[in-house]
């Protein structure tokens, strides 16, 4: 056993293996970005959301560290980031990740019904991945949708008005459809950070999608 296990003290972890999955086009993406703020800095948040859609859904510790490494900061500066915002995966999720609003309007209209409802279906408590990756479910702070109680945010759609009675029809639909992945929420919010792209319906959305008020959320 080493001294530095013996006094508790945590030795230095090794840098990530590199891997630079950043395409030509997410390369783009990011230096334009970085032109809209004073520091590269600054664009650390919207170049998390290029990575985790570059690198399938979630934050790998090589993904951070492209990300550090394209901006010209530390892996601890941009782990920090990542880790403080729950916005971001740090772990893979399901090909749909099923984050059901909880708070006080959901819940009084049966948000938890609807989670015991997945749980018994799906076999997952929350937290959990289906065994055939095509799951996760969390919970969910508010989604601001109260007057389409109780509400689900689904990659980057929110669907509403669900029930315990209506909510696995739902889940029949999202097993075929290839839309509605965290890849494509982080797509839909990238596009949205790139002057003149949002019209094109980043993620799973199309243009027309964009103007109503009921739509995907981005």
């Amino acid at each position: 056993m080493s001294s530095s296990e013996i006094s508790g003290v945590r030795e230095p972890q090794p840098d990530p293996l590199k891997e630079y999955r950043f395409s030509e086009d997410a390369i783009a993406e990011m230096e334009e970005i970085a032109t809209h703020y004073p520091e590269r800095k600054a664009a650390c948040l919207p170049t998390l959301w290029i990575a985790q859609r570059e690198y399938g859904g979630y934050l790998t510790p090589p993904a951070i560290q492209e990300v550090a490494d394209r901006l010209g900061l530390s892996f601890s500066e941009v782990e920090g980031v990542a880790t403080f915002y729950t916005m971001y995966n740090l772990r893979k999720r399901g090909r749909h990740h099923l984050e059901v609003c909880t708070c006080l309007t959901c819940a009084v209209l049966g948000a938890y019904d609807i989670v015991h409802k997945l749980e018994h279906e799906l076999g997952i408590h929350l937290g959990g991945t289906t065994s055939d990756g095509e799951f996760t479910l969390s919970e969910a702070e508010c989604l601001d949708f109260c007057g389409a109680a109780t509400v689900m945010q689904v990659g980057d759609k929110y669907f509403t008005q669900l029930t315990e009675n209506n909510v696995m029809e739902l889940i029949d639909q999202l097993r075929g459809s290839p839309d509605y992945t965290p890849a494509k929420l982080a797509d839909a919010i990238v596009k949205i950070h790139v002057p003149l792209s949002s019209q094109t319906g980043g993620g799973s959305s199309k243009p027309e999608d964009l103007l109503l008020p009921a739509g995907p959320m981005l």
